[in-house]
């Protein structure tokens, strides 16, 4: 399904299509979400300093106390995962263990982006592979249908979903097993809420998700990928030690260029083997597709909007990574591997 501006009717300030669900427009054309968020947007630089502070304290009262890592950093070797990363080894200098989720489609310019980030800030690398069997059940079954409540479907397609459940899990169990007592992510401004950016896991909220996981999937699928996530019998031995979830990108200044020229004083490459929305995933082209397909409306559009509604980044710019056609060959690609 081709989505363009002129197909769409789009939100006069963000980018949000006439598709997206429950949307209403006011005669100006805005839509709901952006009135309902215009006191949120208003008070943002007073909460995004609040949050400096809290992370600076945070770390100040946990440096030091881990065996040997202060954080586990799930890190793709995309754009922001790569910026996060930095700013946490070059800003407080901490002891990070870096976890690489390979999915069988990370791209080859990722992977030298991984190499080099690492090297470059003196980080450790750990890479988790699971057999392509598996991951290809997994992508398989999402790429049918859509596995998960209807809620989760407005924030990413049904295959980053699946994918990004396993990436938690695995950050998790690291974290428990290791004594870890931080695990950061390198979401954009508009991937997660600014309330969520710095949060104590809830052990029963993270077995929930487990569950609902493992319930999706189908049974075949579910007993291939069962190992990579939390044991259950860790919520009780390890209960003392869940650790603090940090999203930094939420609070600090974001700007997509001069990131991407920070990031490639370190030798980091833009990719130009990805889409438009990845810096790092050969999958993601296809996911969106099948998201499109089903939905009417592209699986980075409420993260994009955000950006645009938080003023991160040009509305035009947003437009373009949204509203053109989906890059055919890399579709093909993926749903030839997938053989789907």
């Amino acid at each position: 399904m081709a989505q363009t501006q002129a197909a769409l009717k789009i939100c006069s300030r963000c980018i949000l299509p006439e598709t997206f669900p429950k949307i209403q427009f006011d005669g100006d054309g805005v839509c709901n979400y952006c009135l309902k968020e215009e006191k949120t947007v208003a008070e943002a630089p007073a909460k995004k300093e609040k949050y400096r502070q809290a992370l600076d304290d945070l770390i100040g009262s946990l440096r030091a106390k881990a065996p040997v890592y202060d954080t586990i950093m799930a890190f793709s070797g995309g754009k922001d995962s790569s910026y996060t990363l930095k700013l946490l080894k070059e800003r407080y200098s901490l002891r990070i263990l870096a976890l690489t989720f390979d999915n069988h489609f990370v791209s080859q310019a990722a992977w030298a982006n991984i190499k080099v980030v690492t090297d470059t800030l003196n980080v450790d690398l750990v890479t988790v592979r699971p057999p392509w069997p598996a991951m290809r059940s997994l992508f398989t079954a999402t790429a049918k249908e859509d596995i998960f409540p209807a809620p989760t479907l407005l924030r990413a397609s049904a295959m980053c979903t699946a994918c990004i459940g396993m990436v938690k899990s695995l950050v998790l169990r690291y974290a428990l097993e290791m004594s870890i007592p931080m695990a950061a992510f390198g979401w954009s401004p508009g991937q997660a809420p600014i309330q969520s950016a710095i949060m104590k896991t809830n052990p029963e909220l993270i077995r929930q998700n487990q569950k609902v996981l493992r319930v999706a999937v189908k049974e075949k699928v579910a007993s291939e990928i069962n190992r990579y996530f939390v044991p259950d019998e860790y919520f009780t031995a390890y209960r003392d030690r869940f650790p603090h979830n940090i999203h930094p990108l939420a609070f600090f200044d974001y700007d997509e260029e001069k990131i991407k020229g920070e990031l490639e004083s370190m030798h980091w490459t833009a990719p130009q083997d990805t889409d438009t929305n990845s810096t790092n995933c050969l999958l993601n082209a296809f996911a969106n597709k099948c998201h499109l397909d089903r939905h009417g409306f592209h699986p980075y559009v409420w993260e994009i909007a955000n950006m645009v509604r938080q003023g991160v980044m040009k509305r035009q710019e947003g437009i373009e990574k949204i509203y053109v056609d989906q890059d055919q060959a890399m579709v093909d690609y993926a749903r030839g591997r997938l053989e789907v």
